[in-house]
């Protein structure tokens, strides 16, 4: 597989995965995308499609990160976003409990996690971690806009994140906006990696 082609899948990776998960939110009756997070729509007799979605944009975030290793400027970098990638694919194999009140009728936030919740979480909070590293560790460049970008996007990226954990928590202020919250730290998260394959891309 070239290596255009490598590259390439990161680019599409976040859109794809957008798209999928906004179609899949405004088919469900019961489902708050202000206030339920994206895993949870993994969850009912329609959660096939997006444990396919995960699994999917995992795949070609690891391809991604095959790219990156053979032509990227930092093999540190293709790492992390090969974790990522591996994040991506444990949120889909592994579901997550149900959070906030959905599916209806569960609880807004379970007495206990479950294994596969719980699994679901780490391998999710390890994913977001190395997107995050890996702003900063490709934002050195001889472009000052690209390295401002970067750090932005990793310093937002994880701030969103934070908040986001807080909302699914069930702190008071912040519950009914965690969807919200979520959605914008994946737009960020997303929106930088497919600037950087692109970037590469045309280098």
């Amino acid at each position: 597989m070239g290596n255009q082609v490598l590259l390439a899948c990161g680019m599409a990776a976040g859109p794809l995965f957008t798209i999928a998960y906004l179609l899949e939110g405004a088919g469900r009756v019961d489902y708050k995308p202000f206030r339920h997070p994206v895993s949870s729509l993994a969850l009912g007799r329609a959660g096939w499609a997006q444990v396919i979605n995960f699994l999917f944009a995992g795949l070609l975030s690891l391809i991604f990160a095959m790219g990156l290793w053979r032509v990227g400027p930092s093999r540190w970098g293709a790492l992390l976003i090969g974790i990522w990638a591996v994040g991506l694919l444990g949120a889909g194999v592994f579901r997550t409990d149900p959070v906030s009140g959905y599916p209806p009728g569960t609880p807004h936030q379970l007495p206990r996690r479950t294994l596969v919740g719980a699994l679901h979480d780490l391998l999710s909070l390890i994913g977001f971690l190395a997107l995050a590293a890996a702003c900063f560790v490709f934002a050195p460049s001889n472009s000052p806009g690209w390295a401002f970008y970067s750090i932005a996007s990793g310093v937002l990226f994880t701030a969103t994140m934070v908040l986001a954990d807080a909302a699914f928590k069930q702190r008071q202020r912040w519950a009914d906006l965690g969807g919200l919250i979520q959605r914008v730290s994946l737009t960020i998260g997303w929106t930088w990696q497919t600037l950087l394959a692109m970037r590469i891309l045309h280098t």
